[in-house]
C-alpha cells in the first residue's frame, strides 16, 4: 500500500457511573488493546470513532477513513430486535446499538467497507432486520458452550465451512477450529446476509458476509466473524489463521479507496 489504510474502530462504552473510581460520573469510550493492534499488524491504522455531538454528523466522522470495523463487547439490547430481554442481565446497551445502527448506516452510504467481530456479526444481523438468541445456552436446544467466563478466550470449538463461501477461498479444507467467547447468536438471519460458517455440532451461525439478491458486483463489503480473530496467537497453528480474513477487509478497504470494484478480495494474505 502506498499509505497506510485508516479504519474507523466503533467504540465500547463504559457508561456514567458516579461510583468509578476515575471520570466519575463521566462515559468512557475503549478500544480493545489487541484488536488495534491486530489491525496494525495488517499495515491499517486504528481510529476510535466518538459519539457524533455539536455539529459534526456521522458521515462526517467516516468520510475520512477508510472502513469500519464493528468490535465486541456488551449484549446486544433485545429491545433493538422488539423483544424483551428474559433477564435483567440481559439487556444489553441499547445507547450502543443506536450508535453502530448509525455507523452502519452510514458506512453503506458512503461504500466503507465493514467488518464485524463477535457483538459485531450480532448487530449487522440485527441492523439488517434479523433477531438474536438472548441466550444460546437456555434458548437454542443442544448447544454447546460458546461462553465460559473462567477460559475466557480459551474455549474453542469447530466450525464447518459453507461451500463457496469467501472464508473456503482463503483456507484449504472445510472445518477449521476458532475461540468462543459469546453467550448471544444469530436467531433468525437477516435478508441479504450469507452465511459462510457454522459450528459444529449445534449449528450456530459463525460467519456472514452482505450478499442481497441480485447483488452486483459494487455490492458493499460486509464481512462479520463470531469469533475473535484479534484474540488467538498468530503462532497457534491449530486454530483458523487470522491474517487472510483481516487482509481480505483490508483489500476490500483499499480498493474502495482506489475506486476498484469490491467484490470478493482475493485469498493471499498480503
Amino acid at each position: 500500500m502506498s499509505e497506510h489504510l485508516r479504519i474507523g474502530v466503533a467504540a465500547c462504552f463504559f457508561h456514567a457511573d458516579p461510583a468509578r473510581p476515575i471520570f466519575k460520573g463521566k462515559t468512557l469510550l475503549y478500544l480493545e488493546e489487541s484488536l488495534s493492534h491486530w489491525l496494525m499488524g495488517g499495515g491499517a491504522v486504528p481510529y476510535l470513532l466518538p459519539t457524533p455531538a455539536a455539529g459534526v454528523e456521522v458521515l462526517d466522522l467516516l468520510a475520512p477513513l477508510d472502513g469500519l470495523v464493528l468490535q465486541g463487547g456488551s449484549d446486544v439490547s433485545p429491545t433493538s430486535y422488539g423483544e424483551t430481554p428474559l433477564r435483567p442481565e440481559w439487556k444489553g446497551d441499547e445507547v450502543r446499538d443506536r450508535y453502530e445502527a448509525g455507523l452502519i448506516d452510514a458506512a453503506m452510504a458512503l461504500d466503507r467497507p465493514i467488518l464485524g467481530v463477535c457483538r459485531g456479526l450480532q448487530m449487522l444481523n440485527v441492523a439488517f432486520g434479523g433477531t438474536l438468541y438472548q441466550d444460546i445456552a437456555t434458548q437454542h436446544e443442544g448447544a454447546q458452550v460458546h461462553r465460559d467466563w473462567d477460559r475466557y478466550d480459551q474455549v474453542q470449538h469447530d466450525i464447518t465451512i459453507e461451500p463457496g463461501s469467501w472464508l473456503s477461498g482463503l483456507r484449504t479444507g472445510s472445518t477449521a477450529r476458532v475461540n468462543s467467547v459469546h453467550h448471544q447468536g444469530v436467531k433468525q438471519l437477516a435478508r441479504g446476509l450469507r452465511v459462510e460458517a457454522r459450528s459444529i455440532p449445534d449449528g450456530m451461525v459463525e460467519a456472514v458476509r452482505y450478499e442481497p439478491e441480485g447483488a452486483a458486483p459494487d455490492t458493499p463489503f460486509v464481512y462479520a466473524v463470531q469469533w475473535h480473530p484479534e484474540f488467538q496467537d498468530p503462532a497457534d497453528r491449530a486454530l483458523l489463521e487470522t491474517e487472510p480474513l483481516r487482509d481480505m477487509f483490508l483489500e476490500a478497504a483499499e480498493a474502495r479507496r482506489n475506486r476498484r470494484p469490491t467484490g470478493a478480495p482475493r485469498a493471499e494474505s498480503r
